[in-house]
């Protein structure tokens, strides 16, 4: 990558974590303007449009970055599973961080999800579709069961994990403690059902 390309992507980056930091519980995307990004990077905001079209392709890409930085945390605790572990606990103990460090990259995915935008909401729609996609290649593997009851046990937990989320947003420490600890009941749950069904199953 050249020195222009380099500086260029750096100035975008820098729009990028701009919109972010200025999200709250009080601010959700569709509030900011164009210029109080551009005002809060440092940067003109005819300089803007030398990175985004507009705001909403600026906010596609915060979902996008939001739902790929929960992957990522996602796939992080499955290697620490790897390593030992219980898969439910280590999951949910990551998402509780994940809640806790970057609540107001939660707050994007959770508000875009119903917004009155259809391009956000379908962006979130894929998001959610990916993180769905990955945990059923995960309990396909590690469970020996066909695709689609993966599918639809990873589709339950996932409702549950999303629902949690919003719930720990407002949540002091304690309280979000022990909603992690019903979020681990609810999902054995599920698993030792999902279990079970596929036993009887094969019957």
């Amino acid at each position: 990558m050249g020195i222009r390309a380099e500086q260029k992507e750096k100035t975008r980056r820098t729009l990028i974590d701009a919109a972010f930091r200025q999200l709250s519980a009080e601010r959700s995307f569709s509030s900011l303007s164009l210029r109080e990004v551009a005002r809060e990077a440092g940067l003109a905001p005819t300089s803007f449009y030398r990175h985004f079209k507009d705001m909403e392709e600026l906010g596609l890409t915060l979902v996008d970055e939001g739902g790929l930085t929960l992957r990522q945390l996602m796939r992080q605790a499955r290697q620490r599973i790897a390593d030992g572990g219980s898969v439910i606990q280590i999951s949910v103990k990551t998402f509780m961080e994940f809640i806790e460090r970057s609540p107001d990259v939660f707050r994007l995915l959770l508000r875009e999800r119903s917004g009155t935008s259809a391009a956000f909401r379908q962006a979130v729609a894929r998001e959610i579709q990916h993180f769905t996609a990955e945990l059923t290649d995960y309990l396909e593997e590690k469970q020996q069961t066909s695709r689609s009851y993966a599918e639809t046990q990873a589709q339950a937990m996932v409702t549950i994990v999303f629902s949690a989320g919003a719930e720990a947003l407002d949540m002091n420490e304690k309280e979000r403690s022990a909603l992690a600890e019903r979020m681990i009941l609810q999902l054995r749950i599920i698993a030792k059902g999902a279990d079970a069904y596929n036993k009887a199953k094969r019957l």
